[in-house]
């Protein structure tokens, strides 16, 4: 079963001060990006993978969805979900993404924000999306990019020119990393980049853009405190096609 760290009374109470979860959407600096990939979503049949307080659930029903289902493993974040986001479009499930089951050819969009890097069998969860999406159906997520997994966080160094430097380890073992992070004993699991796109294209996803973000100039400007992220990517986006 896939850790509910989320779950936590610590870590949850601390997740809800994040921009993104007061502000939804517009308070993730990634959003942008993602929002570019998305085909239109009038009349499409979508699933939000790791759903959370269901943000996108929202935003893609609002934008005309047919519906929107929303599958998260935390009860808590569901329970926020359907107090903030519902709608007659969206319907919110208790789903373990490591035992991830959908319906055939039933979605045209599967979408995901911030939630694979904690599913240890991706590819089962891969092949299954695969399986859900109807011929062209697309797959929109992102990631923690496996370099900043793999840096020793949350310390960052100065190198003798002032650069903020992000030492890597281990970056070629995959496989669990425990952080502190809101809470302790966080696990997120652990990909090379080779390694997730190959598991796309071996389920049969043709890849059609792959963005490793930082923060933009006028984020970092905005919100100073991103300053040290723009030394290495921060999430890991991808768009495929089935």
């Amino acid at each position: 079963m896939t850790q509910n760290i989320y779950d936590d009374p610590v870590f949850f109470a601390g997740y809800a001060q994040l921009p993104r979860s007061r502000q939804g959407l517009q308070g993730a600096p990634e959003w942008p990006s993602l929002r570019a990939l998305l085909p239109p979503i009038l009349g499409l049949r979508v699933v939000d993978l790791g759903c959370g307080y269901g943000w996108f659930c929202r935003w893609a029903s609002d934008a005309g969805a047919r519906c929107v289902l929303g599958l998260d493993v935390s009860t808590s974040m569901l329970a926020e979900a359907r107090a903030q986001n519902s709608g007659l479009a969206i319907t919110y499930d208790c789903v373990d993404l490591e035992h991830l089951s959908l319906p055939t050819a039933s979605f045209d969009l599967a979408y995901s924000s911030l939630a694979l890097h904690y599913v240890a069998d991706f590819a089962a969860v891969v092949k299954c999306v695969h399986d859900s999406l109807i011929d062209g159906g697309r797959f929109v997520f992102s990631i923690e990019h496996p370099i900043y997994m793999a840096s020793r966080a949350p310390q960052w160094l100065m190198d003798a020119s002032g650069r903020a430097s992000w030492p890597v380890d281990g970056y070629c073992r995959e496989g669990p990393r425990t952080t502190n992070w809101l809470a302790d004993g966080v696990v997120k699991q652990h990909r090379t980049i080779a390694t997730t796109l190959n598991t796309l294209i071996s389920a049969g996803f043709g890849i059609r853009h792959v963005q490793e973000f930082g923060p933009s100039q006028a984020q970092v400007a905005a919100l100073p405190e991103l300053t040290p992220e723009l030394e290495r990517p921060m999430f890991l986006i991808v768009s495929a096609q089935r």
